[in-house]
């Protein structure tokens, strides 16, 4: 790669701060992009071949974009999938994929629930793109990634990771209505610090729970709509409806729509508190989202509930819980600001991961959304 023609799209990570698994359900959610990201250094090229090495191990790729891989047959069970799939949902989309020479790096943990997926995809899309916006607005590149993911990948996530990577803002997390995909910005308080706490659990949503989830919440709609036809998805169920059909549901599909249904009013409550300060009941929002995740949606692991568990008994702390799709991954931490440091130590010397070490444990700042930045030592 010669370095007059350099140039680098990045993606950060997104943490959720609450809503989880009310993105596919059409609800609420809000992420937040974060100070973590995937890089891509690229040499668009006048070819239709992708040549893409990952930094770590200097393992190397070639796609071939005129073999128009399908989902049925492109499909290779690796990383690779998320760029290939990200080039057939652009074209499919009536955009037009580049090839490029590049190298893949950066410093999002993969397996934490931060969406190291999603920033792939989106800073592929750029690199696909010759650094050019990848289609006509950002909704769109964002509804061509989760496309990839669905349908290529698949993985059927909703809308939540790819928004949030795609409009992540600084300072800022993001108030998304998963249905109607408006959305507000919410200012972080100064005084406030997300931290992440990594469980030693990597996650994998394709062989875990996650489809078994999405299936048990359209049953639950199927049998709700039954006695309430407005009811297209469980955002638009009520608690009193949820009672009144609990003998129908059955105790599990009972407890996966409750889930959805609470959680869509802590995401609103947590929204409200976040602006005025309330640090504190925020915090007990976080808290009694990973306590639905547990016990109603069941989408935790002991690790993770002990990792909560100690990290709400550190001083400075308001509130945590697990972030991502669940089966492993990350806690998110909201703790004072000026004890940031401190609840770090706190939570290193409280859990032990499986593997008997201290966790990882590091605080992050909401980030803007993917783009194009410039290389070191590059006149782009």
């Amino acid at each position: 790669m010669q370095p007059s023609h350099h140039l680098v799209a990045r993606a950060p990570g997104r943490v959720n701060l609450i809503g989880e698994h009310t993105d596919y359900n059409g609800g609420l959610v809000l992420p937040m992009a974060i100070d973590l990201e995937t890089r891509i250094e690229f040499t668009p090229s006048t070819g239709r071949v992708v040549d893409l090495t990952l930094a770590a191990t200097g393992e190397r790729v070639l796609i071939d974009l005129d073999e128009r891989p399908e989902p049925s047959s492109g499909r290779r069970g690796d990383w690779t999938d998320y760029v290939a799939g990200t080039a057939w949902a652009i074209e499919a989309a009536g955009g037009r994929a580049r090839g490029f020479i590049g190298e893949l790096s950066g410093d999002l943990p993969i397996g934490q629930g931060l969406s190291s997926s999603a920033a792939l995809e989106l800073a592929g899309a750029w690199a696909l793109s010759g650094g050019e916006p990848p289609l006509v607005d950002r909704m769109a590149v964002v509804r061509a990634c989760q496309r990839a993911e669905n349908e290529f990948v698949g993985v059927p996530c909703g809308i939540l990771d790819q928004f949030a990577v795609a409009f992540g803002v600084r300072d800022a997390a993001l108030l998304l209505d998963c249905r109607s995909l408006d959305h507000r910005v919410i200012a972080l308080p100064r005084d406030a610090a997300i931290l992440i706490a990594e469980s030693g659990v990597t996650r994998e949503l394709r062989g875990s729970g996650y489809k078994a989830r999405r299936h048990e919440c359209e049953a639950a709609t199927a049998v709700l709509g039954t006695i309430d036809p407005s009811v297209r998805s469980l955002r638009d169920a009520t608690s009193e409806l949820l009672d009144a059909a609990r003998d129908r549901l059955g105790d599990t599909l009972f407890r996966r729509a409750r889930h959805v249904i609470t959680e869509n009013e802590r995401v609103v409550a947590t929204a409200q508190a976040l602006e005025t300060g309330d640090l504190a009941a925020a915090g007990w929002a976080l808290l009694a989202s990973h306590a639905s995740l547990r016990d109603d949606f069941e989408v935790s692991v002991p690790e993770l509930d002990r990792l909560v568990e100690a990290t709400a008994a550190v001083p400075g702390v308001h509130g945590a819980r697990l972030t991502g799709g669940g089966f492993g991954g990350a806690v998110i931490v909201l703790a004072d600001g000026a004890a940031a440091e401190t609840v770090a130590a706190g939570i290193r010397a409280g859990y032990r991961t499986p593997a008997g070490v201290a966790p990882a444990v590091r605080r992050v700042r909401a980030s803007d959304g993917a783009g194009l930045a410039s290389a070191p030592g590059s006149d782009a």
